[in-house]
């Protein structure tokens, strides 16, 4: 039987899925979403945590995967203009330092950040996507997991990828959020009750190679976070792990590496053969059982 029709049967299992954070490694969430666009098969559901969350968004809004690739190629092929809009999204202006306004050049509006970046027809609000679509961020102030499912799409978004000491927190019915990847940053835990197989896209796993150099303190911070959240991802795992578990061979780059888009997605591409296999094996087990 062909791959399609054990997909597009008429005892078709459902799918979901869940994208986890990662920065610019996020990116390869695109190789999944095109391999479920290429087996014809519909999410009943999608989770996502901050990049994961921006991907997932998009391509819940109705945008084929391949149109996502298209767009995030296009946008980060020009340099200029990229920085050109993350100064637009600056908080605030150099001036701040010395006059203690409440602005730090320093941190990004994640808000402006996603109206400069997300493709056009993302809706403003949850309940217009074409696929339900759950947000985790990080309630700060109450120091757990922050779940968003309805109402305003954009805050709960950008509070899921307000990577501290890159993006200001986002306040948000009544709670000021953070990056999703400090409690949740792959959240497939949240679709087991929504669909037959559960598919989660892992881009924190791996080691870089062995630094040449001290890391800056920048890179420092960042790769700390990534520490954290593979070892918070390691801990789920061992306790329920998803149906069926990716990781795009992504790990030579850092969380910032978005002008290397085009290499990340290069280097996911053996993960859609690695899914459509999985895929394939989940199916007829369940078809067996």
């Amino acid at each position: 039987m062909a791959m399609r029709d054990l997909v597009t049967g008429p005892e078709r299992p459902t799918v979901a899925i869940a994208l986890g954070s990662g920065g610019a490694r996020g990116i390869a969430h695109v190789a999944a979403l095109e391999t479920l666009d290429e087996l014809g098969i519909r999410p009943t559901a999608i989770a996502g945590t901050s990049m994961g969350a921006v991907v997932g968004a998009a391509y819940a809004a109705g945008l084929e995967a391949r149109d996502i690739r298209s767009h995030v190629l296009k946008v980060l092929r020009n340099r200029s203009n990229v920085m050109g809009k993350l100064l637009r999204a600056r908080v605030g202006r150099f001036a701040d330092l010395v006059l203690r306004g409440r602005g730090n050049p320093v941190l990004l509006d994640p808000e402006i950040f996603l109206e400069l970046f997300w493709p056009r027809g993302v809706p403003a609000a949850f309940e217009d996507l074409a696929i339900r679509t759950i947000v985790v961020a990080t309630d700060y102030s109450a120091r757990n997991e922050a779940v968003f499912q309805s109402g305003p799409l954009t805050s709960a978004v950008a509070g899921s990828m307000a990577i501290p000491g890159l993006f200001r927190p986002v306040e948000s019915e009544g709670s000021l959020l953070i990056d999703g990847g400090a409690v949740n940053p792959l959240p497939y835990d949240h679709l087991f009750d929504l669909a037959d197989i559960v598919i989660a896209v892992d881009v924190t796993f791996g080691r870089r190679s062995r630094a040449r150099r001290a890391p800056t303190p920048l890179e420092s911070m960042f790769g700390a976070a990534q520490i954290m959240q593979g070892a918070i991802t390691a801990q789920k795992i061992r306790h329920r792990p998803p149906d069926i578990l990716i990781r795009p061979k992504v790990e030579q780059f850092g969380l910032l590496d978005f002008f290397r888009a085009g290499q990340i997605l290069r280097a996911a591409e053996s993960s859609k053969d690695e899914l459509r296999a999985a895929i394939r094996s989940r199916i007829k087990m369940l078809r067996t059982a």
